[in-house]
């Protein structure tokens, strides 16, 4: 190997590393000579490195010393070049963790795991999602995307932050989308509707375009726009404005005393839906003998999909045909 190319590798070479094979060579060269000088005070050339790294961190042991004067003319030069070297690589590598961890924080840092969480966009809903997640399965790893906030620290939220343009596949790739699970896009909710929805469908489209088995899961505001976002390859949409209205008018025009968000909330964070294609074992059954059988593993029957036509809380004599599918509810931990 020429010396011309053990230079380049050694400047390609990061500054730490770089300063750590100086400070070790620079003690090998000492260890040697006071070995020389003094061969009956350091018996070997590691007695001699020793020496070096404790008297160049300034620790000073004392069960290595020279004696003659050349040797101490060695610590002397070890002393004052040695020690300087040492605190300048401390203070380095002080200084790169601090950098790494700002990096870190305004988002110029790529992901490098895999089987991840990817959440586009930041706002109080992804902010509680993320504490729901990090409070229920801490196991779980979360990569954010957002082009508004400026640092996020990892103290605050378990989250890797990328700042960026979701739509750009630069920012995408920071975020390793290739390697993710699962996607969520919010709505920007700084932007009008059909703005934050054309973002969304963007996202998206970018997003199918690095990953093309990836689940993608993104709210559309506007009713419109659900067509599109699903031509763009989101696999769910969550139509949130649907959702509310339809609470709005359930509090409007009930009947008797209810509290239909504080249930549905409490409902969607202990328990979760579940579609199952009804089973030989369960054709024929009527819906309250399908209640019955189904209770004993925790698992209730809310409805049937037949034909894409949802029967909700249909009437206990209604019958199951093949081809249905069952509406289940069960806990999370199943």
């Amino acid at each position: 190997m020429s010396i011309r190319l053990i230079k380049q590798i050694y400047f390609k070479l990061p500054l730490l590393f770089k300063l750590l094979m100086s400070i070790f060579l620079f003690m090998l060269v000492f260890g040697f000579f006071i070995h020389l000088a003094e061969p009956s005070q350091f018996p070997s050339i590691f007695d001699g490195i020793w020496w070096a790294f404790i008297t160049g961190a300034t620790v000073g042991y004392g069960d290595f010393v020279p004696l003659t004067p050349i040797g101490k003319l060695i610590t002397i030069l070890l002393i004052l070049t040695g020690g300087s070297l040492i605190a300048f690589y401390i203070t380095s590598l002080a200084a790169s963790t601090f950098r790494q961890e700002q990096a870190i924080e305004e988002g110029r840092v790529a992901f490098k795991g895999s089987n991840h969480l990817v959440l586009i966009g930041w706002n109080e809903r992804s902010r509680q999602l993320i504490e729901s997640i990090a409070q229920s399965n801490s196991h779980t790893r979360m990569v954010l995307i957002d082009t508004t906030l400026e640092h996020v620290s990892f103290s605050d939220y378990p989250v890797h932050f990328i700042q960026g343009d979701p739509t750009e596949d630069m920012v995408l790739k920071k975020a390793n989308i290739h390697l993710a699970e699962r996607v969520l896009i919010t709505t920007d909710t700084a932007k009008n509707e059909r703005d934050a929805d054309n973002v969304t469908i963007l996202s998206a489209v970018a997003i199918r375009g690095n990953n093309a088995n990836v689940p993608i899961i993104a709210e559309i505001v506007s009713v419109t726009q659900i067509e599109n976002a699903r031509r763009a390859g989101a696999t769910t949409i969550i139509r949130s404005n649907d959702f509310t209205s339809i609470l709005f008018f359930h509090e409007l025009f009930r009947h008797r005393a209810s509290q239909p968000f504080e249930d549905i909330l409490h409902l969607l964070t202990k328990q979760q839906f579940y579609h199952k294609e009804v089973e030989e074992e369960l054709g024929d059954l009527t819906f309250q003998e399908t209640i019955v059988l189904l209770s004993n593993k925790q698992q209730i029957p809310l409805g049937i999909i037949r034909n894409e036509r949802y029967y909700v809380n249909p009437s206990p004599q209604f019958r199951l045909q093949a081809g249905d599918q069952l509406i289940l509810l069960f806990p999370w931990n199943k």
